[in-house]
């Protein structure tokens, strides 16, 4: 009898563990994917619910969770602005009572575990591009210091757990990534630029579009976060994940009218605070260690995402 990994996503029915639960099944694995559907949907896992290796529960990270799994992927977290402001105690309550309930579960069962932090752990970085070892310039009492300080207290945490208690920990960092499933009405700069365009409203850029983002297609950091997972258990992390490749707000705004042929204009609004100016992962530790790299370009990945939004308009 072929006894198969149990792997447990918290998230699982959110953009990236919709994704990472698909391809967790595709690879043989029994997963278990837990959402409190803040932000994910069943509609994101529609078509794995049919798997009987497959089991979808309902469940806040925020409580305990008693279950027996061999591996545990914590994405738990509303990770977009407009989601982690709406009840910012909460958010920082997902990513610190959430990391210290999975890494107790992670204890007990003897479990490796992952957790999904953030590229917002460098703040507005005074560095460019971001290496794992710097520390970050982050403000512990704004806006967005809910998400910003619970990934980084998550870290902390995890990194406790593995001297004091030897867990097997994995840690990977977050830049901006994109594709189908995501939130259509979660703020971000594609998913926002796409809807307009695809209504051929006005595209709303804050400031004049010269603050530049790296953009990941879901598929390559997907693809990290499973060779992250499978790495010898000595390399624990933190490590960037996401496309070193740069562009300008105002440029993915043109690229996304070309692509998707809309009569949307560009409108320009002032600049939220604390909104970083620029964000680019250096990323030469997952291409020594993982032997990762993106291999999805901009256009590319566009035009695999631009058909998921226009379903939703229908």
């Amino acid at each position: 009898m072929h006894l198969r990994k149990r792997v447990l996503v918290t998230g699982g029915a959110g953009f990236l563990g919709s994704h990472l639960c698909k391809r967790l099944l595709d690879e043989g694995y029994d997963v278990l994917c837990l959402d409190n559907f803040f932000t994910g949907t069943k509609d994101n896992v529609l078509e794995l619910l049919d798997n009987p290796h497959f089991e979808l529960m309902r469940h806040d990270v925020t409580f305990p969770l008693y279950v027996e799994v061999d591996e545990i992927y914590n994405l738990a977290c509303p990770a977009s602005p407009i989601h982690y402001q709406h009840d910012p105690v909460q958010t920082t309550k997902t990513s610190v009572h959430g990391a210290i309930n999975m890494l107790g579960l992670a204890k007990r069962t003897g479990a490796k575990i992952f957790q999904a932090s953030t590229s917002e752990v460098y703040g507005d970085p005074e560095v460019h591009p971001q290496t794992e070892d710097y520390w970050g310039h982050v403000n512990p009492n704004g806006i967005r210091s809910c998400y910003d300080e619970g990934k980084r207290c998550a870290e902390t945490l995890f990194f406790d757990y593995h001297r004091q208690h030897k867990l097997r920990i994995k840690v990977a960092r977050i830049f901006n990534t994109y594709g189908p499933n995501m939130h259509p009405n979660d703020g971000r700069v594609v998913s926002n630029f796409i809807m307009q365009a695809l209504q051929n409203q006005p595209i709303t850029i804050y400031g004049d579009g010269s603050q530049s983002r790296s953009f990941c297609y879901v598929d390559d950091l997907i693809e990290a976060f499973v060779r992250l997972m499978n790495s010898p258990d000595d390399f624990t992390g933190p490590v960037n994940t996401g496309n070193p490749n740069e562009f300008t707000i105002k440029e993915l705004a043109e690229k996304v009218i070309e692509l998707t042929g809309s009569k949307s204009e560009l409108i320009y609004e002032p600049l939220p605070s604390d909104d970083p100016t620029q964000r680019q992962p250096d990323i030469t530790l997952a291409r020594e260690k993982l032997g990762w790299e993106p291999k999805v370009q901009l256009e590319e990945g566009l035009k695999k995402t631009i058909p998921y939004f226009a379903s939703l308009l229908g």
